[in-house]
């Protein structure tokens, strides 16, 4: 990988893509950190360690921990990506969406259009909510005046619509005229932020002694196993072996080769994880905004049963993540069409009859890779929560591991899919052709 970035790096023109994508990252963290009027940000941040568990914790780490501290770009690229999700849902149920989505470049750019005014209305919604938990906390500075409130509503709540419609413009910039895959190296670069303080964390551990001392090594060299497992995992494929018959045209012969279709062991990605953590923050956000006693139901139904402590956490999360990957998989891959794509195509699958036979084939393959991959993927998702509740039984303070899962599937999944970028620019620029 560093090899490639290198190489790259001597190219004149990728050279200025490189240059020009870290400057947008750095105008996006200098967002990061400006503040919005009206809104006081404290020092330890508006969210503390009562959140844990919370959708905030994951908008946390979405956003840099920018939603932390209510600034600019509080909102980061959530609000896009969460309607990129929602229209590649509603694609497989409105005909609308689907005769788009096969209409080539023009659909192309009209489910982006779709796109960006679903994200600006979702970026309006979270805006209004956001605003209001801050201003029930008391985290706003008010000011004496006619209309006082209206007009400290609609600056905090216009600065996040128009921090999530900046951030979205950055991630387009990138795409035009950086190295591309805008929405993802955002997404990476709010993650990476966090790093430091993930270090920091895991140092300050070391205060306590005794059994710290053996459970922070362990936890640093488990997170830079995860790291390779999850590229063993991103790389991982089932290959189907397909024969395609031969066939005259013309004065020509084409077929008659062996080859294979492959399916990735982990076809979702980081999605089941991030629907299964968000279904399962639902009801302890819920209880944030609806404060009670210790002995109130939403404390115990919160911070009790589905706290991450808990066994009944462990396994709803294990549950949800295995069904929205066969989710996810039935909407990406619909195994009639494969088979119809193949028989179209004069190919065949060795000893699978084409037709209904091969859908079924298909379906069973589709189905086993499923569920290895979400198995794989609940590894990830379930060690930084059991290695918590492992260090709690044999420490007073337990010890939690600040990146999950989820961060470093994103961190590792971008920097693969920017070196395969990069290096696919670079092999346009080094192909010779019918030159040699």
């Amino acid at each position: 990988m560093f090899r490639t970035f290198v190489n790259a790096w001597k190219v004149a023109d990728i050279r200025k893509k490189i240059i020009f994508t870290a400057i947008i990252i750095l105008i996006y963290r200098i967002g990061s950190a400006l503040p919005v009027p009206f809104v006081n940000i404290a020092d330890e941040g508006f969210f503390g360690s009562d959140t844990a568990g919370t959708f905030v914790t994951y908008l946390s780490m979405m956003t840099g921990n920018a939603f932390n501290y209510g600034t600019l770009f509080a909102l980061s690229i959530t609000p896009y990506i969460n309607a990129s999700i929602i229209i590649q849902l509603l694609t497989v149920v409105i005909p609308y969406l689907q005769n788009l989505s096969k209409e080539g470049e023009e659909g192309r750019k009209k489910m982006e259009k779709i796109n960006r005014y679903t994200a600006v209305a979702l970026g309006l919604l979270q805006s209004v909510a956001y605003f209001f938990y801050i201003r029930s906390q008391g985290f706003l500075t008010t000011f004496d005046g006619k209309f006082s409130k209206v007009i400290e509503a609609l600056v905090v709540i216009f600065c996040y619509t128009a921090g999530t419609v900046i951030v979205m413009w950055l991630g387009e910039r990138i795409n035009e005229k950086g190295i591309g895959n805008g929405v993802s190296i955002i997404l990476f670069a709010g993650i990476v932020a966090r790093m430091p303080t993930t270090i920091t964390s895991l140092y300050q551990y070391l205060d306590h002694g005794g059994v710290y001392f053996v459970l922070v090594p362990i936890a640093a060299i488990a997170l830079i196993a995860m790291i390779f497992y999850i590229v063993w995992m991103d790389n991982a494929e089932r290959r189907i072996p397909v024969q395609y018959a031969k066939r005259v045209v013309g004065r020509k012969m084409y077929g008659g080769q062996n080859t294979h279709m492959p399916i990735k062991v982990n076809m979702c990605g980081v999605l089941p994880i991030i629907f299964a953590s968000s279904i399962l923050s639902i009801i302890p956000t819920i209880a944030m905004f609806a404060p009670g006693s210790e002995n109130s139901f939403w404390y115990k139904l919160s911070n009790v049963w589905l706290g991450q402590t808990h066994p009944f956490y462990g396994t709803f999360y294990f549950i949800f993540i295995i069904f929205f990957a066969y989710f996810y998989a039935a909407i990406q891959y619909n195994p009639i069409d494969m088979a119809d794509n193949l028989r179209k195509n004069s190919g065949s699958i060795p000893g699978i009859r084409p037709g209904k036979p091969t859908s079924t084939y298909i379906t069973k393959v589709l189905n086993k890779i499923t569920l290895l991959g979400a198995l794989l993927l609940s590894v990830i998702a379930m060690f930084p929560i059991l290695f918590s509740q492992f260090a709690g039984l044999l420490t007073e303070n337990g010890m939690n591991l600040a990146i999950g899962g989820t961060s470093i599937i994103i961190m590792v999944g971008v920097a693969l899919e920017t070196e395969k970028q990069i290096e696919s620019q670079m092999m346009m620029r080094h192909y010779k052709g019918f030159l040699e």
